[in-house]
């Protein structure tokens, strides 16, 4: 990769090796060099050219590059030479959407062509026996329609040395320069004139030695400047950089929608290609793409060509000797929108389909396990989990066991491999802290600390289509195992409950696990509300996307912990040695597509590191928000009601006592049913639990008073 952002493997691939000169050659090498990249790059360029490539050689030559400061190559001469070859840059953005102008690039990456296996001939044979009226009726009956006004130049003169056309005029239709060419070609053939006099009383006379010119689109019969152009139909496709043969080859691989295909009488071919635009700014738009794709693909377009009310070449005429013929008419795709679509879906980058049969007895091998029973090498993985659940720790705990090749959680063994962790939340200090912390609480030496690379991102995180290129570009030669992305919702793009934009989203994380052939691990925060009553896989925030995009998911849910006495942990020494946290508890399920599930794991979390439930306390725990907690919630609620009431009872019984004493009376047992309206079965009941009163002859006395009274 080169010092900057950009990739000169690129524009290198438009640079054939062939058409360099040895100055050339080596300057590719030199500014190789000077932007960081390996020799091997230049040695794979250079062996496209096995005529000059001599094994060995870049390597002597690699070595010998000495800059100073008139010697230093940059990449951009690549890119100059590449330019040169028809590679044209991505256009950088350029804000809401406008009407282009002619110097704008638009970046269509479309290779359909791998000109390694291109048949083309060299040169065009003209014909030996040739209609050239016929070709020129044919050209107006196929381009136009009877009733378009059609521009002509017939007339040329001398410039620089050079033939060129004259202005001409738009005042014809083709239907009238059809007619008169038929009529002119009988006495032609009759022998009254010749042919040249045919075309010359049909269409005007012409200059043999330059030859005759049309424009290809139909005029408002006002002038023939763009302005002028009555239809937007068609585009001249055509090259003076290229052998004729391989732009005739070119032309058709590429199913261009060809209205007409003309031969010069020199050294090009001219394709009039259809472009039905409805107007300008879309006739500018079409043509840039269909420019872009062709140079894409090898077909060295002359962008001076790309004006509406261009001229073209005449085929029927003759010119220094040679002769303006028509090659072929409607050729390759019907209109513009049919090949686009074609040429779309050639460029869609997939693998082609496979048969079960050629790989049954030779299946592949699978990618080796990351995460014992849990992720293969390669493969993604979703960490979801409440807030506050340590899912930053637990992370972390995770690039510790890969970097040492320990077992994650004291429950799954890694494999030893390198690993980038991408902090997108905390802190720089605060994150290198929260390392040093989980090795020293989890006792593990730090034998293999160069296996971790942290990624420090607060603050300055964007969306993940913008920062996994970057990330990949960082991490390419760094053999990582796994990348562990910490928190996803500082970088998602759109909408997390958009399942369109949450595909795509994830999309991000296939291509940097497919780039760096690496693991990607990344953690998501539970939706609001209790998650008991929910299936792991719909806990997490968001669109369904998060629980079928991952080949793994962990989910964390907290435990209710009813009695905090029975625990594993000492309480009193915790706070005599200043640890203020309490001790919370989570349940690790999976939901797995390479392996089949795994038992729940109970795992307390106490700062800062998660420790397996090896005891069993949590086993019966109940998970916050199922059935099972919401029932034992009732009943704790259940419980207290009825403490409340008895409470209440006693002091209600002591008033009653006292309004039904006053002035000495003896309280019955049916005065103080009267009183609260109730039963005096309900009245004992109340005494019972009153422990001051006591029932006798059905009177009720206070416990201190003598009962003999």
């Amino acid at each position: 990769m080169t010092k900057g952002n950009f990739d000169l493997r690129g524009p290198l691939a438009y640079i054939a090796p062939s058409t360099c000169s040895y100055t050339e050659w080596l300057q590719v090498g030199m500014a190789l060099s000077h932007e960081g990249y390996p020799c091997s790059v230049w040695e794979e360029w250079s062996r496209d050219d096995p005529s000059r490539y001599h094994e060995g050689e870049c390597a002597r030559k690699w070595q010998s590059f000495r800059e100073d400061a008139s010697t230093i190559v940059t990449g951009a001469t690549i890119t100059q030479m590449a330019k040169d070859r028809g590679w044209t840059p991505k256009a950088k953005a350029q804000g809401p959407d406008r009407a282009l102008n002619w110097d704008d690039e638009i970046s269509t990456d479309v290779q359909i062509i791998d000109r390694h296996y291109l048949e083309a001939k060299k040169e065009i044979k003209e014909p030996d026996s040739w209609d050239q009226i016929g070709d020129m009726i044919a050209y107006l009956d196929t381009v136009f329609q009877p009733e378009d006004i059609v521009s002509l130049s017939m007339q040329s003169y001398e410039k620089d040395g050079r033939m060129v056309p004259s202005v001409g005029d738009a005042g014809m239709t083709a239907g009238h320069y059809i007619e008169q060419l038929k009529k002119y070609r009988l006495k032609a053939q009759a022998g009254a004139i010749s042919v040249n006099d045919a075309i010359g009383y049909a269409l005007g006379d012409y200059n043999p030695e330059a030859g005759a010119w049309i424009r290809f689109n139909p005029f408002d019969g006002q002038g023939v400047k763009n302005a002028n152009v009555a239809d937007f139909r068609y585009a001249l496709v055509e090259s003076d950089a290229m052998e004729p043969g391989l732009q005739e080859a070119l032309i058709r691989e590429l199913e261009l929608p060809v209205a007409v295909l003309v031969f010069s009488g020199k050294k090009s071919v001219h394709a009039i290609v259809h472009i039905d635009a409805g107007s300008m700014d879309e006739y500018k738009k079409r043509v840039q793409k269909l420019y872009e794709i062709c140079k894409k693909n090898g077909l060295k377009v002359d962008d001076n060509d790309r004006n509406p009310s261009r001229l073209s070449r005449l085929p029927g005429v003759y010119r220094n000797g040679h002769k303006q013929f028509l090659m072929a008419t409607n050729i390759g795709k019907r209109n513009y929108t049919e090949w686009l679509e074609w040429v779309e879906g050639l460029n869609d980058d997939l693998p082609d389909p496979e048969s079960l049969s050629s790989v049954w007895d030779n299946m592949p091998d699978l990618a080796p396990a990351l995460i014992e029973g849990v992720l293969r090498m390669g493969h993604k993985l979703l960490l979801a989990g409440p807030s506050k659940a340590g899912k930053s720790f637990a992370l972390i705990e995770l690039c510790v066991a890969i970097a040492e090749g320990l077992k994650w959680l004291q429950t799954f063994q890694c494999r030893r491999g390198n690993v980038l962790y991408c902090n997108l939340e905390l802190d720089r200090a605060s994150c290198l802290h929260r390392f040093k912390d989980v090795y020293t609480a989890l006792g593990i030496a730090p034998e293999h600390l160069q296996n971790i690379d942290i990624w420090n991102l607060r603050g300055q995180a964007i969306p993940m289509d913008k920062l996994a290129p970057k990330l990949i570009r960082r991490a390419q030669k760094k053999n990582y195992t796994a990348v562990i992305i910490d928190p996803i919702y500082k970088v998602i793009t759109g909408d997390e409950n958009s399942a369109d934009q949450m595909a795509h989203f994830c999309n991000q994380f296939d291509k940097i696990a497919t780039e760096l052939h690496s693991a990607v691990i990344y953690c998501h925060h539970h939706s609001k509300g209790g998650q008991g009553m929910k299936r792991s896989v719909d806990r997490s925030s968001g669109s369904g996307v998060f629980a079928r995009d991952p080949d793994a998911i962990l989910d964390m849910i907290p435990l209710v912990v009813m009695d905090e006495k029975k625990t594993p942990f000492d309480r009193e020494a915790d706070r005599a040695a200043g640890i203020k946290s309490k001790p919370t508890a989570f349940r690790i399920t999976g939901t797995l597509r390479e392996f089949p599930s795994f038992e729940p794991v109970n795992t307390w979390f106490t700062y800062p590191i998660h420790i397996p439930d090896e005891a069993g306390f949590l086993t019966m725990a109940a998970e916050e928000g199922s059935l099972a907690d919401i029932q034992a919630k009732g009943r704790k609620a259940g419980n207290l009601v009825k403490k409340a009431e008895k409470e209440s009872r006693v002091v209600q019984v002591d008033e009653a006592y006292e309004a039904l004493s006053f002035g000495g009376q003896a309280v019955t047992i049916a005065d103080m049913a009267s009183y609260f309206d109730v039963s005096e079965k309900s009245v004992r009941r109340y005494i019972a639990q009153n422990e001051k009163y006591i029932i006798k002859t059905g009177n009720i006395f206070p416990k201190e008073v003598d009962n003999s009274v």
